[in-house]
């Protein structure tokens, strides 16, 4: 991502579950010179913020905490934004995305067939894009999206599951992959693990607690994983660990233990039907059903993130429990005689016992029994300590988990062991919580590999450390920006930000595979290391046939150069993809994480990309560069545009952002005001946007939209269950007529977020609105009502519902195709209402994937879903019905 885009995309990270906008640097401000321009200039400014976000945060959870752990880091605002969306004004029910796939999968179909046209490699170190705005060259080569699990055997297999794409497999020791869980009614992976006996256990919904981690509908098993694929009839037990998200699965005592969003869970292994029993749960009257169940700070109240058993003695077994922002019920806790679990209070050695400073937690254990390993991230030091949240990694000698346990690293030594991040304000474990794992070597058990934003490695038991995958090579002495060198004369790397990691062989050859925000990446498990402690044998296995590219949203505009059309879209964390008709191969021309995005369908090389809170960025030449602007700031060929909202941080985390439907030069942008610029893609600067209308103290716009000068916008604010708040405005692009609509109080409108507006072009007062959320058959809160597609002929006066039969699922946007016909993105796909008809129909057979944005070729012929997990997907229009 870039001097200006990467330092963005540390803190980015739906757990159904920021702060400072980070204002991007224009190009005039670039470094005459040196080694190190984008690394320097983003961890300074990180280190800004991390400094600024201090004493803010709080340690321990109170209801009051509408954000579920109040912190004031862009992950924090990030995560409770999009879980805002899909759960305001109130509480969702379990069940509520199963009921809803059902009903999906139930729908008619229309004709036509998806087809992905981002199943190619992604170069994140594309060398046509050196642009100020790119992160090209920093060494992660490859890239898809997030891995949140792996596993591996030692005959080649490998196993990755994605955040919202799935779970993959490889037979050929990592690439050439196939997917092998789109019968199932999730498609958000929380852990993956092997068995003794090689069957393929995957506990669906990630617990990484970020941005866009989705809850699952519970724990699957594939009896042979080598050909086989995942389908409902292969869930363990019943309905209990539905709407759960699911950090770990353990083996132990004819048991397997699942660490939850709910408390910590086991099913007997041998027999795979009949329920799951509740092991622990700390505050079990916050579990659905319980009397605290409606508060808003039960989702943070039973969080298990890992279960250590003894090797030597499966009867004792010690429970890592605690919300990673920290609450009174943290801790390590284990069964005593009368069979209650109690916290460990003492004799724990070096790792601590106190509330807070127990937070996420991963342990692993050698294969001969005699070490245990944990990584502990502090709620008190991410509440105090700019530099990280790490506590600390430890081992216990005695191979028990009840230790005693020595500390072996922490973060100022890993600073010092060859790592990237040596900035003050943003070093090792600054994202503790969200980045975790832990594997020791099967064939050593002094061998281990550790993952936080970086991938460490130790051979003597944590007495010395390397940094064998830096976060990028920006900062290093052999960096280069020259393309001819790629990646100068560094050593590829992996993506940063890690979740999984497995260890298997193939061929003999015994490997380690690691899973992070940009994919899966292999090296030997004895591989080599450079001076420096560096690896030098990191392969990407990101090679195209596996696409789990998490997009916010799609462009698509003609290709000058070569025919055809050139698609763009922006991603979580990788940036901003460009995929011209000729190219084999995607580059990322922008960085960081890639918000809305606009194109002009006449030229794909006019593109504007927003990277959070309305930080805006245009080019006009698809942002191709040498990197020349490096010595010569003139040279760089992309601006920062972003309008006033974005440097007050009145914007949301992904902010609206639309050109007029009759006017491509014409952009609507949406925080507390609604602004407009008239320069199209020739805007350079931020100054040339006005503020048309201010929606009011506290309220954020949600959508936008245009059409021959007349302007929607709707908002929110609180946008949270504490007083949710929305509406809609309406006036025009030259600042006059603008009013508030009144909705009726008699829901009409639901009270939940307003996502999208989609305008008939031949006439503007004809508009449709999306409403995300679940209707109040699910939804505990004022007002929910029932609906997610309204229609209104007087330009947003009156509004109808066309719901109809369209399930019960969040809508996030909508567009009207040139026939008349209606296509609305869902959180589980796409449908379709043909011209003239009142009921809905099933658009292909995506699987469960959340469609966040869908737009039209430039001839209106060809449909393009962004989707967040499996890539951009295309179907003609006429296939539609």
């Amino acid at each position: 991502m870039s001097v200006s885009t990467r330092r963005r995309r540390w803190l980015t990270t739906c757990a159904l579950t920021a702060t400072a906008a980070l204002v991007a640097l224009p190009a005039s401000a670039a470094s005459g010179g040196g080694t190190s321009p984008f690394g320097v200039r983003t961890l300074d400014r990180l280190a800004a913020q991390r400094e600024h976000s201090v004493g803010v945060m709080r340690p321990s959870l109170t209801a009051e905490d509408d954000d579920g752990g109040n912190e004031a880091d862009e992950i924090a605002e990030g995560a409770d934004q999009y879980a805002e969306a899909r759960t305001s004004p109130g509480i969702v029910a379990p069940g509520a995305y199963g009921a809803a796939w059902d009903d999906l999968t139930s729908l008619p179909s229309t004709g036509g067939s998806w087809r992905n046209v981002t199943d190619l490699p992604y170069n994140s170190d594309d060398s046509r894009y050196r642009d100020i705005d790119s992160n090209s060259s920093g060494g992660s080569g490859n890239v898809t999206g997030r891995m949140a699990a792996i596993a591996a055997d030692d005959d080649g297999y490998v196993y990755a599951g994605s955040a919202g794409g799935g779970v993959w497999r490889s037979r050929h020791g990592g690439g050439h992959w196939q997917p092998i869980s789109d019968k199932l009614s999730s498609q958000s992976t929380g852990a993956l693990a092997l068995d003794r006996s090689g069957r393929l256990w995957l506990g669906t919904g990630e617990a990484t607690t970020n941005a866009d981690a989705y809850l699952g509908s519970g724990v699957y098993v594939l009896s042979h994983p080598h050909d086989g694929t995942f389908s409902a009839r292969s869930r363990v037990g019943g309905d209990q660990l539905e709407s759960t998200t699911i950090h770990e699965l353990r083996f132990g005592g004819g048991k397997v233990w699942a660490a939850t969003s709910k408390g910590v869970w086991s099913h007997s292994t041998k027999t795979l039907k009949g329920a799951w029993k509740l092991e622990f749960a700390p505050n079990p009257d916050y579990l659905p059903g319980g009397s605290q169940a409606a508060d808003p700070s039960a989702p943070y109240k039973n969080i298990a993130n890992d279960i250590a058993i003894d090797p030597k003695d499966p009867s004792k077994v010690v429970l890592a429990v605690g919300w990673r922002s920290g609450d009174d019920y943290n801790g390590f806790y284990t069964k005593g005689a009368d069979g209650t679990w109690t916290r460990i209070t003492s004799g724990l050695g070096d790792l601590p016992a106190d509330a807070d400073d127990v937070g996420n937690v991963t342990f692993a254990r050698s294969a001969d029994g005699s070490r245990y390993y944990a990584i502990d991230q502090s709620p008190e030091q991410l509440n105090t300590n700019p530099d990280s949240g790490l506590e600390g990694i430890y081992v216990s000698k005695s191979g028990s988990p009840t230790g005693p346990w020595t500390k072996i690293a922490d973060y100022q030594g890993l600073a010092a062991d060859g790592s990237a991040l040596t900035s003050s304000g943003y070093m090792p474990g600054v994202q503790a919580w969200y980045n975790q794992f832990l594997t020791v070597d099967p064939a050593n058990a002094d061998h281990v590999y550790a993952g936080l934003e970086e991938v460490y490695e130790t051979k003597d038991g944590g007495s010395t450390w390397s940094t064998v995958g830096p976060y990028w090579n920006f900062n290093f002495p052999c960096w280069s920006i020259d393309p001819a060198k790629q990646t100068g004369d560094c050593n590829p790397t992996t993506h940063s930000d890690q979740h999984g990691v497995a260890i298997g062989s193939y061929h003999g050859k015994s490997f380690v595979y690691v899973g992070n925000d940009g994919g899966v990446y292999k090296r030997p498990v004895n591989g080599s290391q450079d001076a420096s402690g560096h690896a030098t044998d990191w392969t990407s296995l990101n090679d195209g046939t596996i696409d789990t590219l998490q997009y916010y949203s799609v462009g698509v505009g003609k290709d000058l150069d070569h025919g055809g059309v050139s698609v763009t879209g922006g991603l979580q964390d990788n940036g901003q993809s460009i995929l011209r008709s000729n190219d084999t191969v995607m580059g990322s021309n922008f960085g960081g994480d890639g918000g809305d995005t606009l194109t002009d369908p006449a030229n794909g090389c006019d593109i504007a990309e927003e990277y959070v809170y309305l930080s805006i960025q245009v080019t006009q030449n698809c942002a191709v560069n040498d990197g020349s602007w490096l010595t010569d700031p003139s040279k760089a060929t992309s601006y920062n545009v972003a309008p006033a909202d974005n440097a007050t941080g009145e914007a949301r985390f992904i902010a609206p952002l639309a050109a007029d439907l009759k006017s491509s030069s014409t952009w609507i942008a949406g925080g507390r005001h609604v602004w407009v610029q008239t320069h199209g893609y020739a805007i350079r600067s931020g100054d040339e946007w006005k503020s048309v209308y201010d929606l009011g103290a506290g309220h954020t716009a949600t959508a936008v939209a245009a059409s021959g000068g007349k302007v929607y916008a709707a908002w929110c604010g609180p946008c949270n269950n504490q007083g949710f708040t929305r509406g809609i405005s309406v006036g025009n692009a030259d600042g006059t007529g603008w009013h508030d609509i009144a909705l009726p109080v008699d829901g009409t409108v639901p009270n939940r977020y307003l996502s999208g507006f989609a305008v008939d072009p031949k006439n503007a007062d004809h508009v449709f609105l999306a409403v995300n959320g679940f209707s109040r058959h699910w939804t505990e809160g004022p007002g929910a009502g029932v609906g997610h597609v309204f229609e209104s002929t007087d330009g947003g006066t009156t509004w109808k519902d066309i719901s109809r039969n369209l399930p019960d699922v969040p809508a996030n946007s909508a567009v009207v195709t040139p026939n008349g016909g209606l296509a609305v993105a869902t959180d589980l796909g796409v449908v379709y209402r043909a011209p003239g008809r009142t009921s809905w129909q099933r658009v292909g057979s995506l699987p469960a994937v959340a469609v966040l944005q869908l737009k039209l070729s430039p001839d209106g012929g060809t449909l393009y879903a962004a989707t967040h997990g499996r890539g951009i997907y295309t179907i003609r229009v006429r296939d539609c019905g």
